[in-house]
């Protein structure tokens, strides 16, 4: 696109949320939060219900006026304009569509409302982008919620915003169409080019769509990244956790030498590489992902240098392409591992006492908050893989 939105004049640029606050009465629903959206970038706003991401949206709308801070977009402060002066459209979860209207007309709203006598051309190559190009005189009671979930992103793409906001967007769909329209939001994002913020709060939807995402709780980020360094490389507890399943054990850090850092963890000792360690000393969540975390009979079937804890296996639930374990270690704790059903190792029962191993570059380490809730805490008396 250029320099400028196609078709509006108006200069291209990042969305930056500069110190944006909101409360409501005591309640802080955003806190003092600052971050900037490239231009033509997917970006998601994930988090729980009652974080603030929907309340963050609202503001870049211009539905909800910030107590404190600023919306920019380029170098354009949009803070005090109205929504409809704003260069940004909005999709909601419910759609939103007339039902008086046929689909065609439902795209060519907008674009009429402005003055736009002649639109067949823009509003047929908007419904060919979201394959919708022969549906142009059906009513939306004659759509699936799929169907009308593309009518109501191409009545919202028709306008050419600068910023296209998601709102739960693929919230009322099942699993499975959730999942075929993941991709072709990406897709279509991909092919107009215009920055998409998706408030989610779903942890694969994010994922599966986002270049960036933003995890929110109460109000503030927690981290901020890509999928990958977020899932790979959490920065706290909340964030291993809410993004996947973690087991976080519960440890004491000594300090690194080397290219490592050494943890103990009711007289048991652990390492983690230096590169994947939040911090060196104190109080610390030992993580490993129970994908990452392997499962065997006998302490003898542990590879050397993988670090393990043993316990009775608990729980085994049979989920397709793995069988998730639950592991209770003696000291109280349980431990996820999830095993691959690729037919390389028979099926455990429960009950079988058993070890769960890792490789320690699979692990990563985080700051513990004094007085936080227990987690894991495997004990052992001599040392767990160790490095000499």
């Amino acid at each position: 696109m250029g320099g400028t939105t196609a078709g509006r004049g108006i200069p291209a640029g990042d969305l930056r949320l500069d110190n944006l606050t909101k409360r409501f009465g005591a309640v802080t629903a955003v806190d003092d939060l600052s971050l900037t959206v490239p231009q033509g970038s997917f970006f998601a706003l994930l988090g729980a219900s009652g974080c603030g991401k929907t309340t963050t949206l609202r503001m870049i709308a211009g539905l909800e006026e910030p107590t404190a801070g600023r919306v920019l977009l380029g170098e354009r402060d949009v803070t005090r304009l109205r929504p409809y002066r704003r260069p940004v459209n909005t999709v909601f979860q419910s759609y939103a569509l007339f039902p008086h209207l046929d689909v065609f007309e439902n795209v060519a709203f907008g674009l009429r409302r402005r003055g736009i006598r002649s639109v067949d051309d823009e509003v047929m190559n908007m419904l060919a982008l979201v394959q919708l190009d022969d549906h142009g005189r059906r009513r939306p009671d004659q759509l699936s919620g799929g169907q009308q979930q593309r009518v109501a992103l191409a009545r919202a793409l028709v306008n050419r915003p600068q910023v296209l906001l998601l709102d739960e967007p693929l919230g009322a769909l099942d699993l499975k169409l959730r999942r075929r329209m993941q991709v072709e939001l990406k897709r279509i994002q991909t092919e107009v080019g215009i920055t998409f913020v998706h408030v989610t709060h779903d942890q694969e939807e994010a994922m599966t769509m986002a270049d960036t995402v933003a995890v929110l709780d109460k109000g503030r980020i927690e981290q901020l990244g890509t999928p990958a360094d977020l899932y790979e490389y959490p920065a706290t507890a909340f964030v291993a956790s809410f993004l996947g399943q973690s087991n976080l054990i519960d440890g004491e850090a000594a300090g690194g030498g080397g290219d490592g850092v050494a943890v103990s963890a009711h007289g048991s000792r652990f390492w983690v590489p230096a590169g994947r360690a939040r911090v060196a000393r104190g109080p610390v969540h030992l993580g490993v992902r129970p994908e990452k975390t392997h499962l065997v009979d006998s302490v003898d079937r542990v590879p050397a240098g993988c670090q393990h804890v043993t316990g009775v296996l608990t729980d085994a639930a049979y989920v397709g392409v793995s069988t998730q374990y639950l592991l209770r270690t003696a000291w109280g704790g349980e431990l996820s591992v999830f095993v691959a059903n690729n037919g390389a190792a028979a099926a455990l029962p429960v009950g079988t006492q058993a070890a769960a191993y890792w490789d320690p570059r699979h692990a990563f380490l985080l700051p513990r908050e004094a007085g936080g809730p227990a987690r894991s805490t495997p004990t052992r008396d001599q040392p767990v893989g160790a490095p000499s």
